[in-house]
């Protein structure tokens, strides 16, 4: 496998040999603290053949990742002390490098965050805050130098919390170690709050190489297109993308981290592809999906968190997951460096607030797509367009294309829900 990194764009991701690389990943937060071997190797497996080439898991893990043992029964750390550990054989960190052996035989980047968020900043959840300048600095090392050679990984710093001057300190000490002692430059990123970017609080830090989102799953009327947009507005250009929309299957919160009314609908495939086809077209180097009962890799022995439906392998198979491999194949060719947001495609039709359609093309015209996330009668600029284009209707469930044809200069989408208005030089 080859390394990651930024492209001399800014704007996208690319592998050492120059081609381009599209960020499709999947959540797997609890990977390493909740499967066992076979289950890392049925899981991973079943994301390659759905398309996905990343996965976002943690090293020490939300769910009481410190305290309560991994799936094969060993803890992370020695007295709870990330300056020390737990290195027997056969323990903890052989079951992680187990998960980046099988990950690269299936050609799948681990974007690993070493730690949650609450081991130095608790608020919610089960911490226990463990981290301090100091020992941060003594775990970045072990981490940098224990993972720093594998070319299947991506470095995802933070993990859903602000931070304040210390917290800040105690991030920036991890990545900062973490550099000095990996023996390749892996990409690196943040991950944020709901409702946040990385650039609400790690902007100018010299370590960061990409910006990450977190839309959320706060309620239907989420706007990552919008939360894209301002990350590429602002200085250093860096690639930036959704690294938390809606999870599949996972009720809106009503309030902060409330969401008990069971009577809400779940986000199901439909609000997964919006998001994602919404954040994608809106300049986005990739996109992170999620399923509320794979991401916490929910199972009868565990208490479920926020009502999971079903358990992780009764969920891999949802058709949001198996759906996305088509936002790939869509903006992927040999001209995918040339592809730019132009929302000025649409000259009647945009909508609003969540219904807001978003459009790319290609710098020379000869390609450009336009999502719809609902029906409505649009008109096109072909100005922008190359002279001899077709149009085709692009359908994001299935991946299939038909011809489109304008009456009177309108196109009108063919069904309910969404669709992809694409131009394709003849």
């Amino acid at each position: 496998m080859q390394l990651v990194s930024v492209h001399k764009s800014g704007r996208f991701l690319q592998l050492e040999d120059g081609a381009p690389f599209f960020w499709l990943g999947d959540t797997a937060w609890e990977m390493f603290h909740r499967l066992n071997r076979d289950e890392i190797s049925r899981f991973l497996s079943t994301r390659h053949q759905q398309g996905y080439n990343v996965i976002q898991a943690v090293a020490l893990a939300e769910l009481d990742g410190i305290r309560v043992p991994n799936a094969e029964g060993h803890n992370p750390l020695i007295n709870e002390d990330p300056s020390q550990p737990d290195l027997q054989p056969g323990g903890y960190w052989d079951l992680v490098d187990y998960a980046f052996d099988v990950a690269e035989k299936e050609q799948i980047y681990i974007a690993m965050l070493p730690t949650w968020g609450d081991k130095f900043r608790k608020d919610w959840g089960e911490g226990p805050e463990i981290f301090t300048v100091e020992n941060a600095r003594a775990y970045g090392k072990f981490i940098g130098k224990r993972y720093g050679s594998r070319k299947n990984l991506i470095w995802i710093m933070g993990g859903d919390r602000r931070l304040d001057s210390i917290h800040l300190e105690i991030v920036r000490a991890m990545a900062e170690e973490i550099r000095a002692t990996e023996s390749e430059r892996h990409l690196m990123s943040f991950h944020p709050v709901g409702g946040k970017s990385s650039t609400s609080e790690v902007l100018n830090e010299s370590w960061l190489d990409m910006h990450m989102n977190q839309s959320g799953h706060w309620w239907f009327d989420m706007r990552p297109d919008i939360m894209i947009e301002q990350d590429l507005e602002l200085d250093p250009d860096r690639p930036t993308l959704d690294g938390e929309p809606c999870y599949e299957n996972h009720r809106p919160f009503k309030g902060f981290m409330e969401h008990k009314d069971l009577n809400i609908p779940v986000f199901d495939a439909y609000y997964v592809r919006r998001a994602c086809y919404q954040s994608v077209f809106a300049g986005g180097c990739g996109v992170t999906y999620g399923c509320h009962a794979v991401w916490q890799m929910a199972q009868p022995q565990f208490e479920p968190v926020n009502y999971p439906i079903g358990y992780w392998f009764q969920s891999l198979q949802l058709p949001g997951a198996r759906q996305l491999i088509h936002l790939r194949d869509l903006v992927s060719g040999p001209d995918y460096f040339d592809r730019v947001a132009d929302h000025s495609l649409i000259l009647d039709g945009l909508g609003s607030g969540a219904d807001t359609a978003r459009a790319w093309r290609t710098k020379s015209g000869q390609r450009a797509a336009i999502y719809l996330p609902s029906p409505r009668d649009l008109k096109v600029n072909l100005g922008q367009l190359a002279a001899s284009v077709s149009a085709l209707w692009f359908d994001p469930r299935t991946g299939e294309r038909a011809a489109a044809q304008a009456k009177d200069g309108i196109f009108r989408t063919p069904t309910a829900e969404d669709w992809v208005l694409l131009f394709e030089a003849d």
